[in-house]
């Protein structure tokens, strides 16, 4: 505690107040001779039990008496005392109590030593709230201001002096309107008078106002504002903080009218329009007056030659006065700029220019002095001109000017120009190549397509895609072959209602988002869950823009995932065509899969279907142009695609063309995606399977199978890496899970080792610390394999990792990357 005295007043919060504290007088030689009755009540001693008698015999410990004999000194020293002394109770045990101390003389000249005390709590937390009332009048940025009653000011802290321009000291008996404009004044005090009579306090009240200390410049003030009161009840005044939210409100505001300049500025592929667009957002929020002029070879669809800066045509011009038209050039005209004009130095130097006026000083309207004098009879004082460019080109300039606002521009304004400048300079030079962006959409749009499927050991794939508009070349019809862990494969169909671009655009976005998911290893209904709920936020997100591409609503998609290892077929579909399958000696049938919502609905469930597919069998997937017409119906549609299915035996490609003869016309009215899938299924010799109990010795087990397993397919040279990263994921299983584990080796291409456990919790690779004794597991299995990651299912979840294939013999490839040696690692925990 400060060992200064301090003053304090009779307040009802004071600990040291008359009622409150108790009262001790000690005579020059430390005895007792005053005792009051909050003494008797806070100590538990008598009058007669304490006078006459040395305090530290009867209230001090002896332990404490270093600390007593430390504040005696002190109070001896400085003619006075405060701080905290232990007390011992009459009950005994002992007290922490503030006290302080001060000399009273008395009229033989000699003195006696004045105590009061309360408890230690009492007065830290007293001491504590006037820290607080003294940090918020000389250390708070937060401006504070207390008024009586009457609303004359009774105190400010130097935060609000300095907001006011008034000094500290002077405040004492002003109003508000002694520093503010009066109409500011009055909306401060009308809300300062509401909460004085109303008792409801006003929080974070946003208002603009001008100081007439500084009557150019415009600030926001964020105010909250309560009623004081003393515990009786009595009303004492009204007290508020003010704090510059200046640049808050700006940066918001800012940042509104950006987001309003994205929906609103090109709109269309009209230069004009965009122009007017343009000039429309800026006024009045960033500028009073604004006009967007462009080269004139820019109006008639031809590219600027640059360092030619002839005339400029008003393209669009737009004022907060009804007068707009005569103080600035009209829309259309040419403009004759002087070579002095800031408008042709921003052409030439291709950077913004500032420029601030006063009185008559418009020199580069000397020739027009007509239209001058109109400029500065609106009060024109400001001046920002911007050059519209795009791709490497100025198109044109767009320039804002202010009148009523009384501050001028700033970089903050010219940042939020530049970004108005940039998106319709953008759009105007988009109108102007217009063909050229069209042939670039065109060939984005191919690319939406996979141009080639590579070959999978699941499955053998052919394709045919067709779109309904050819000049397009792509439509809202997709497919795709996913490879997917433990040599699994997804066949994707899918269908966006509509055609052309916006169509085209939108299976870009779900084709992305299905190989996204499909990285996930989801099972098919949980993919098509997740797809559903992107479609449902695309449309809402077009809804809210007031976008006017076609709602996204409709699109079907159709999600089969096949396994070589168990020839077993899983798929979901969201009202897509059911698929189609054949075996392999010719019997057709169409699986009796769930249709499933379309995509977009949201909330409704989707389920999947599972069949077993012997190998040789073909699967068809299709969207719905392939089978309906307008010449066909659906069932005639569908009898005609299983007769040519089921054509005698050839390849895949044969079977695509047969199909395409057989059931589209030259020029299909629907958009139409075919992908057939002949499947593979691996031999029960490349595939390894064990049952592990949930034993301590588990990891043993695993790595001694793991080992006779590599002998057996010679691949001994792979053995210490692949024992690591079995002996991580398993033990990893049974410290984190319950149950049985399955351990499976897979050879193909490369070698895969799946951990099978019955645990949903997703495992994480973590960097573990030098002294850790685990958390390497994942982090070495990363460094081990070529791939790795987990599946889920519904019983539980797989870690997989794959390794390629290395044959025994001194052409080795060595560990893989980031382990010099997997044979130096240790097993941690094992």
């Amino acid at each position: 505690m400060d060992a200064s005295l301090s003053t304090f007043s009779e307040g009802p919060e004071d600990p040291f107040a008359v009622r409150r504290a108790a009262s001790v007088v000690l005579d020059p030689r430390g005895r007792v001779v005053g005792w009051s009755e909050r003494a008797e009540e806070m100590l538990g001693y008598a009058p007669e039990e304490v006078l006459g008698r040395a305090a530290d015999d009867v209230l001090m410990d002896f332990e404490d008496r270093g600390v007593v004999l430390a504040a005696v000194s002190a109070c001896l020293r400085d003619q006075g005392w405060f701080g905290i002394v232990p007390v011992r109770h009459r009950a005994g045990h002992r007290v922490e109590m503030g006290c302080r101390a001060r000399v009273v003389l008395r009229p033989d000249a000699g003195y006696e030593w004045y105590v009061v005390a309360a408890p230690a709590q009492e007065v830290i937390q007293w001491e504590t709230d006037r820290s607080l009332l003294d940090g918020l009048f000389r250390r708070s940025p937060i401006g504070l201001a207390v008024h009586a009653p009457d609303l004359r000011i009774l105190r400010v802290n130097r935060a609000m002096a300095k907001f006011s321009g008034v000094p500290t000291e002077l405040h004492r008996g002003l109003r508000v309107r002694d520093f503010l404009f009066e109409a500011d004044a009055e909306t401060v005090e009308a809300r300062l008078r509401q909460v004085l009579e109303s008792g409801k306090s006003l929080i974070f009240a946003e208002q603009p106002v001008r100081i007439l200390s500084a009557p150019g410049q415009e600030l926001v003030a964020s105010s909250s504002t309560f009623r004081m009161q003393d515990s009786a009840g009595r009303v004492l005044g009204v007290a508020q903080t003010v704090e510059d939210v200046t640049d808050r409100v700006q940066a918001r505001r800012r940042l509104a009218l950006l987001n309003e300049a994205s929906a609103r500025i090109g709109t269309t592929l009209d230069v004009a329009t965009t122009a007017r667009e343009l000039a429309e957002v800026a006024v009045p929020d960033l500028a009073d007056y604004v006009s967007v002029d462009l080269l004139d070879p820019v109006n008639r669809g031809e590219e600027p030659v640059p360092g030619t800066h002839g005339e400029m045509r008003r393209m669009a011009m737009r004022g907060i006065s009804p007068e707009a038209s005569e103080v600035m050039y009209p829309v259309g005209e040419m403009i004759p700029f002087p070579p002095q004009a800031p408008h042709l130095r921003c052409l030439a130097e291709r950077r913004p220019v500032f420029e601030t006026y006063r009185a008559s000083q418009l020199p580069w309207l000397a020739e027009d002095r007509e239209r001058a004098e109109r400029v500065l009879s609106e009060g024109l004082h400001s001046l920002m001109v911007v050059p519209l460019a795009a791709r490497g080109l100025v198109l044109g300039t767009i320039g804002l000017w202010r009148s009523r606002r009384l501050e001028s521009f700033e970089d903050d304004d010219l940042t939020l120009a530049e970004e108005f400048a940039s998106r319709a300079a953008l759009c105007i030079d988009n109108a102007r190549r217009y063909t050229q962006q069209h042939q670039a959409a065109l060939t984005l749009q191919h690319s939406l397509l996979p141009a080639e499927v590579p070959g999978h050991p699941a499955a053998e794939v052919a394709h045919r895609y067709r779109p309904a508009d050819p000049a397009a070349g792509v439509g809202g019809d997709w497919f795709d072959v996913i490879p997917l862990s433990g040599l699994r494969v997804a066949l994707v169909v899918g269908d966006v209602v509509g055609h052309g671009t916006h169509a085209a655009v939108t299976m870009g976005r779900l084709r992305t988002a299905v190989h996204t998911l499909a990285n996930l290893d989801l099972a098919p209904d949980e993919i098509l869950a997740h797809l559903d709920a992107l479609v449902d936020r695309l449309a809402v997100e077009q809804e809210a823009t007031g976008t006017p591409s076609p709602q996204l609503i409709g699109a079907t998609c159709l999600y089969a995932v096949y396994d070589p290892v168990s020839r077993r077929c899983t798929m979901a579909r969201a009202s897509h065509m059911p698929p189609v399958v054949v075996t392999p000696d010719g019997q057709v049938s169409i699986p009796d899969v769930p249709a499933g919502p379309p995509l977009g609905l949201g909330g409704l469930p989707f389920e999947s279907a599972e069949l077993e597919l012997a190998e040789g069998s073909l699967l068809a997937l299709y969207t719905d142009g392939l089978v309906e017409s307008r010449r066909q119906d659906l069932d005639d549609g569908l009898a005609r695609l299983r007769a040519a299915l089921t054509a005698p035996a050839r390849t895949l490609e044969e079977t695509c063309t047969a199909v395409e003869e057989a059931m589209l016309p030259e020029r299909p009215a629907d958009d139409v995606a075919l992908l057939i899938a002949r499947t593979r299924a691996l031999a029960a010799e490349k595939v390894a399977t064990w049952e592990l109990s949930a034993e301590p010795t588990i990891a043993a087990e695993a790595r001694n199978l793991t080992t006779r397993q590599l002998t057996a397919w010679q691949l001994d040279e792979m053995a210490v890496t692949t024992e690591l990263i079995v002996s991580e994921l398993v033990t990893n299983a049974y410290r984190y899970a319950e149950g049985p584990i399955t351990l499976r080796l897979i050879r193909h291409r490369d070698l895969i080792c799946e951990v099978s456990d019955s645990s949903s919790t997703a495992p994480h690779m973590r960097r573990a610390r030098t002294m850790d004794e685990g958390g390497r597991g994942l982090f070495l299995v990363a460094q081990l394999a070529q791939r790795w990651g987990t599946r889920y299912v519904r019983d539980g979840k797989t870690i997989w990792a794959e390794q390629p294939l290395r044959m025994t013999g001194p052409q080795r490839d060595g560990p893989a990357r980031g382990v010099s040696d997997p044979r130096s690692m240790v097993w941690h925990g094992r």
